[in-house]
């Protein structure tokens, strides 16, 4: 049932459950992502800017109750001493020819140049090893569908899903007049359910378009962490034409997800 004119906030249906998503990516690489997204210059970084920006990202994963490594806590610790230190007054800065060195910055810059080089070159060598695969003709195995499977969860970051999953939200905020308030109990479970019956095998959509029919704060995020969810399980694909582009969400064919979960009928014998 569904009542109108509820005053009491939209609350979440989610107490038991906790995402638990393997992320690769550490605190560096949102960093370098956060940059990457302004385009901005390493060297010229606004403290103040990034902390905010990096912050966002830690508060929507704990509304999303995400699991974090005590890295990403660690660093958001450090930024917010870095901020704290830009913010002091000009007489307690340090004189004009040590500014470089003393620059509360320079070490995270530092670290960031010498990350970015290992990601870099981690990189380089992956294009290497495809181009060195495709040196050899490869006839595929009768019934081998998987070369013309779209690209994976792996392809894209994590962070870009909470980025379209952050604008999402703060459009639905900015549309939506919390003063009446329909009161919708929805469970992650319930949401995949949904998106399964209304995803047909190798059907794709705007990852936008899965919200139009919210209602509420409450259902935008259940429904993304139930989507997060069928990623994990490989019902659902994510692609993304180009870096920060729109982000598409298929279903995959029917036969390629129980393959990949291991549920066909051999595997149940």
């Amino acid at each position: 049932m569904r009542s109108a004119n509820r005053l009491s906030k939209p609350r979440v249906e989610t107490t038991d459950y906790k995402v638990r998503l393997e992320i690769f990516e550490g605190p560096l690489d949102l960093l370098l992502y956060l940059i990457k997204k302004d385009e901005l210059d390493i060297q010229s970084i606004s403290i103040e800017r990034i902390t905010r920006q990096y912050l966002d990202y830690i508060n929507t994963f704990k509304l999303l109750n995400i699991d974090l490594a005590s890295e990403f806590i660690v660093m958001a610790a450090n930024l917010m001493y870095l901020k704290s230190r830009t913010l002091l007054p000009r007489v307690d800065q340090p004189p004009e020819e040590d500014a470089e060195e003393d620059d509360p910055r320079w070490e995270l810059i530092r670290q960031l140049i010498e990350y970015k080089k290992f990601k870099d070159a981690a990189g380089f060598l992956s294009l290497r090893e495809i181009e060195q695969e495709g040196r050899f003709a490869h006839q595929p195995e009768p019934g081998d569908n998987t070369t013309d499977e779209p690209a994976a969860l792996a392809e894209v970051s994590i962070f870009d899903l909470i980025r379209a999953f952050q604008n999402v939200l703060k459009r639905f905020e900015e549309s939506h007049d919390f003063g009446d308030i329909i009161d919708d109990r929805f469970t992650v479970s319930d949401k995949i359910d949904l998106l399964m019956t209304s995803f047909v095998p190798g059907q794709s959509r705007r990852f936008e378009e899965l919200f139009q029919s919210a209602t509420t704060k409450a259902e935008v995020i259940v429904t993304f962490l139930a989507l997060l969810e069928l990623m994990k399980l490989n019902q659902f694909v994510v692609r993304q034409s180009e870096l920060l582009g729109d982000i598409v969400i298929e279903r995959r064919e029917a036969a390629l997800a129980g393959a990949l979960n291991g549920t066909d009928d051999e595997s149940e014998d």
